[in-house]
């Protein structure tokens, strides 16, 4: 009879949309996923994956496990009618845009990493700010209109909105009239690419922001410490080891994967082993609980991985992309200005793809999992036990960025447009 039991399931995606999904009490988190696949229309969504908020952060679903093991008892009430909410989020961030081969999910991959900008606080890296508004207002505007007359000229420059382009901080430091004054002028230079061009940009210029394509996870430096002042980030070709200092973020340890010798985790103690020739001592920290640290350790095999298996596509394309760079480079001196001009709006380095596929390479076993004694095992699942009936899951993002939550009553299609900060403080304002 148990087993009958429906459960509603609401996937968030990136896009400030949902999608509603109808398992039992028994389902696994891999049927959830084939849900979201159908509704999505897609066959793979293969840099995405879902997760769950616990402890004040995301941890990725083992899609081979039980929905039950990450919501708990509240999963098993019979008279449970709220749905259980669960992220469909970035899991695997990319060097290249090229290698997301379907549209939707390369956008929705462009939609998270637009939300990580807003949210960036690399104040040192100002001048790249400007490059992704850019970008991102060619991706979703298109050419900007040339118009003369001053009143005109003044009228263009407040096509958008500073706050759905720039950080508040930025924001705050240069003003809004700075930045409608001077943002057009770099919009306006990327005139004649494509808005698909535009959006790889944006994916590629992302990719150097330091909080933007990474994952992070809190853990303490000891058992006793009451803060998580560590952050320990899983980028593309690594992982970043921050201490977080009066709000700052100093980095640590900047680890390629190739420098990793080894992860292990104990309960909450979770260790990092660099490769002897760097001579650098074991690092050590402490996750919120044993469940945290499997989650962790999964996520940072998997991705190490994944990197193994794209690095040839990567490399691939790169090697297309210099090649494209050097023939435009080298026509600039043999046809004139405008067929140029007409050659980069119409070339579509996309189609490159259609030749290319990841690399199938075996990823070597470079980590593992301590053997514990048989009553250390008991403890460990008693930590487990205890992490996961947690009565109430927690959301821990800031308020505007968690009010459209109060329109899920509504039908949205997953095909709609990119939803800006803008709109969502609106939202705000109604619900209060």
């Amino acid at each position: 009879m148990r087993t009958k039991q429906k459960r509603r399931v609401c996937i968030l995606l990136p896009n400030k949309q949902h999608l509603d999904c109808i398992v039992t009490v028994k389902a696994r988190a891999q049927e959830v996923l084939n849900s979201v696949l159908k509704q999505l229309g897609v066959s793979d969504l293969f840099i995405f994956g879902l997760a769950v908020l616990r402890d004040n952060e995301y941890l990725f679903l083992d899609l081979s496990l039980k929905l039950s093991k990450y919501f708990g008892k509240r999963w098993n009430r019979s008279s449970i009618t709220v749905p259980f909410i669960v992220f469909l989020r970035v899991q695997y961030y990319v060097e290249n845009g090229q290698l997301i081969l379907s549209s939707k999910v390369q956008q929705l991959y462009y939609t998270e990493l637009r939300q990580k900008v807003l949210r960036s606080q690399s104040r040192q890296q100002e001048a790249l700010f400007f490059q992704l508004a850019a970008s991102a207002l060619q991706a979703e505007v298109g050419d900007l209109e040339q118009r003369d007359g001053n009143q005109e000229e003044k009228e263009e420059r407040c096509y958008f909105l500073p706050e759905d382009y720039f950080p508040s901080w930025l924001i705050k430091r240069r003003g809004r009239d700075y930045l409608l004054q001077h943002c057009p002028a770099l919009h306006s230079d990327l005139r004649g690419v494509t808005r698909s061009q535009a959006t790889l940009q944006f994916i590629k210029e992302a990719g150097g922001l330091q909080d933007g394509p990474v994952t992070f996870y809190r853990m303490r430096q000891n058992k006793r410490e009451r803060r998580s002042s560590i952050l320990l980030g899983v980028v593309v070709k690594g992982v970043h080891i921050y201490e977080e200092v009066e709000g700052k973020l100093c980095l640590l340890y900047d680890l390629a994967w190739t420098n990793i010798d080894r992860f292990t985790f104990q309960g909450r103690r979770f260790e990092v082993t660099a490769v002897g020739s760097l001579c650098l001592p074991e690092l050590v920290f402490y996750t919120h609980s044993a469940f945290h640290s499997k989650h962790v350790l999964r996520h940072l095999t998997d991705s190490h991985r994944r990197h193994i298996d794209t690095r040839d596509a990567v490399s691939y394309i790169q090697q297309l992309e210099d090649m494209e760079a050097s023939r435009f480079y080298n026509e600039a001196y043999i046809c004139d200005t405008a067929g140029l001009r007409q050659r980069l709006q119409t070339d579509n380095l996309t189609s490159s793809m259609s030749d290319c596929s990841a690399a199938a390479g075996t990823s070597m076993a470079w980590y593992k999992e301590e053997e514990e004694e048989a009553e250390e095992d008991e403890e460990y699942f008693t930590e487990f036990e205890l992490c996961v009936d947690e009565p109430e899951e927690v959301f821990v993002d800031d308020p505007a960025e968690v009010s459209w939550l109060a329109e899920l009553i509504h039908v949205v299609s997953v095909d709609g447009a990119v939803v800006f900060p803008s709109s969502w403080e609106a939202i705000t304002m109604e619900v209060k």
